[in-house]
């Protein structure tokens, strides 16, 4: 009888505590996840494209989503990466942006000395509040440029080389934003 008990007791405080365990992608949503959901009002997606970013193997789209949601007003930079899947798409808020653009100058100010330093391996990144990664590592003395677009999965990452065009197409997003602010 105190076996059958206790198994029982077992039972039902596991049985408990599992229904309370969320997993963290079900609790976490992103910016755009969020101002986007919204339920009871009209949601209105406006995008302007840029210029596409060449990766090492693929080529990604980018635009400027202006998302209008219940009388409020919202910019994200997206970039877009086509898989065997489908794609997989980064939404970058406006204020997010900004802090991207000075990681990425802070980064390339950073390269050359992790370099110097001929680590076995070395990473060095930028992770935004919705997970979006802007970084490189340094392994054999070189650096590999890298942005992973979402938080979750695997093959969500784009190899740059060109570190020019990564800059160019964050100014194109920032100024478009600010023109559509206007």
């Amino acid at each position: 009888m105190k076996k059958t008990i206790t198994i029982i007791t077992l039972l039902l405080t596991t049985y408990g505590f599992s229904q309370d365990i969320k997993t963290e992608s079900e609790t976490e949503k992103t910016k755009m996840e969020t101002f986007a959901s919204k339920t009871g009002v009209i949601t209105k997606f406006t995008d302007n494209n840029l210029s596409n970013l060449k990766s090492t193997h693929t080529v990604a789209e980018t635009r400027v989503r202006k998302v209008n949601s219940g009388g409020s007003e919202q910019f994200f930079y997206q970039i877009e990466k086509p898989d065997k899947y489908g794609t997989t798409t980064a939404s970058i808020e406006y204020s997010d942006l900004l802090e991207v653009i000075k990681a990425f100058n802070s980064l390339k100010s950073e390269v050359e000395s992790d370099l110097s330093k001929n680590p076995d391996y070395l990473e060095n990144k930028f992770i935004t509040e919705d997970g979006f990664q802007l970084g490189y590592y340094v392994s054999k003395g070189k650096a590999t440029w890298y942005m992973k677009l979402e938080k979750y999965g695997s093959d969500k990452t784009l190899f740059i080389n060109d570190l020019e065009k990564i800059e160019t197409n964050f100014i194109e997003a920032k100024n478009k934003i600010e023109e559509l602010k206007k």
